[in-house]
């Protein structure tokens, strides 16, 4: 099994710490091997970045992503750069607030910046969004991302990021019926 996640956005989105958390989780807690690489553009704020992961049952002999089987767009930029690299069949996760499709796609979206806004701090988007992928992917258990939150994230904010994953996973469950989680899953998994 090999499966290929890219997670595009901004600088400034936490697209890079959230890849890292969604590793973390897959090798450290639910034992995956799992290799991330990232890409940023020179600008500190602002410019494209992308987190790649790639996660399998054995070892993996080739680190980059190149067909993601889940593309994660936060960004509109995001999504019209990587949309042409997803396979087919692949799953297009949007932050529907500020990615509109383009295309007929299938794809699946929430509000993470309204919600995080809502959370009070619109920085933990990303973990929002981090926990809509967790429930619709079915790849790695909550337990071990709540794990991860809590050993990557400084003490004082993790209240606050638990918060933010538990409400873009109980999004999921409460906007898609219990049928299309369960396909998406069995795309992902199958």
């Amino acid at each position: 099994m090999r499966k290929e996640i890219r997670i595009s956005g901004f600088g400034g989105q936490g697209v890079v710490l959230v890849g890292y958390i969604l590793g973390k989780a897959l090798a450290i807690y639910a034992k995956y091997e799992a290799v991330m690489t990232q890409a940023y553009g020179p600008e500190a704020r602002g410019g494209a970045s992308s987190a790649n992961i790639v996660i399998s049952d054995e070892p993996i002999d080739y680190p980059f992503v190149l067909n993601p089987d889940i593309l994660v767009a936060l960004s509109q930029e995001g999504y019209n750069r990587f949309r042409p690299t997803i396979r087919k069949n692949g799953l297009i996760l949007i932050d529907d607030g500020l990615v509109k499709p383009i295309e007929n796609d299938d794809i699946y979206g929430i509000p993470a910046t309204r919600i995080a806004e809502e959370l009070g701090r619109r920085v933990v988007t990303n973990v929002v969004m981090l926990g809509f992928m967790t429930a619709l992917i079915g790849l790695v258990p909550r337990e071990s991302v709540e794990k991860a939150i809590e050993s990557s994230i400084r003490k004082k904010l993790v209240p606050l990021n638990l918060n933010a994953f538990e409400s873009g996973y109980e999004y999921a469950y409460q906007n898609l019926s219990h049928r299309e989680v369960q396909v998406i899953k069995n795309v992902i998994t199958g």
